[in-house]
């Protein structure tokens, strides 16, 4: 007996969606079958996006937003709703990085990176968990999956990511919180925490000296492709995942356990 995993009929919400991993995370699921809606600031990247998934026989939607204007949030997600109809889904994947020793951070580097990982994030969620829980309390087997892309730096201190790692840290201990208010009205609520995974933003710094003996210092001297979470994020997203709560889930080749 083979188990596949279909997500048609489902709708799901990528932020952060116009490069990198968010690309990748709604790429996949329009593959598996769901209605993908692409967020971010910029609309350009999505438009590209939608049409590379919908020459494949996917289906996709674009919307503008910005994480870090909560009217932004709250009018993207109705237009997503009016667009695609309910979300199912929700891949909370904006985020930004930010190297630097602690001493060395500004007022300003360090709003950016609070708002757009941590407080960003958290107001998508609750917008979103809004409109899941009173769908939930009009049929009770009704199941959401909300999955927020962290960081193996929320659970570990990393060299001069120290900002960047207090707002995935900060990810990690919102995912439980939620888990634990929300999994009442079916939405499952669990985190990915990536290891280095080779992107666009960063293909230049793996190039250089320092990018280079971070790779050397890591368990198989390697870093990950986009793709390498692609089982992941289709388990946390499925019905089949029901028993899945709260988790916080860390792919990264080995490099925590190291």
């Amino acid at each position: 007996m083979g188990i596949e995993v279909n997500f048609e009929g489902k709708v799901a919400l990528i932020t952060g969606a116009s490069s990198g991993l968010g690309a990748r995370f709604a790429k996949v699921l329009a593959m598996a079958g769901a209605q993908v809606v692409l967020a971010a600031r910029r609309v350009d990247r999505l438009k590209e996006l939608r049409a590379e998934i919908e020459a494949e026989g996917g289906a996709a939607h674009v919307v503008t937003l910005d994480v870090t204007d909560y009217a932004s949030i709250k009018s993207a997600i109705a237009h997503a709703e009016t667009e695609a109809g309910a979300i199912d889904i929700l891949v909370n994947n904006a985020g930004v990085a930010a190297r630097g020793r602690l001493l060395d951070v500004t007022p300003e580097e360090y709003a950016y990176v609070m708002d757009t990982n941590q407080r960003g994030a958290f107001f998508v969620a609750q917008e979103v968990a809004k409109r899941m829980i009173a769908r939930a309390k009009g049929d009770a087997k009704k199941q959401h999956r909300i999955i927020n892309i962290a960081s193996v730096a929320g659970l570990r201190v990393m060299p001069e990511l120290g900002a960047y790692s207090m707002s995935k840290a900060a990810l990690v201990h919102m995912t439980k919180t939620m888990a634990v208010e929300w999994g009442k009205f079916g939405i499952n609520v669990n985190a990915i925490c990536p290891g280095y995974i080779g992107t666009e933003l960063n293909q230049e710094y793996f190039k250089s000296e320092q990018g280079k003996l971070l790779l050397d210092a890591l368990p198989r001297k390697r870093i990950g492709k986009p793709e390498d979470l692609d089982g992941l994020l289709l388990l946390l997203a499925a019905e089949e995942s029901h028993f899945i709560n709260g988790a916080i889930m860390t792919a990264d080749d080995g490099m925590s356990a190291h």
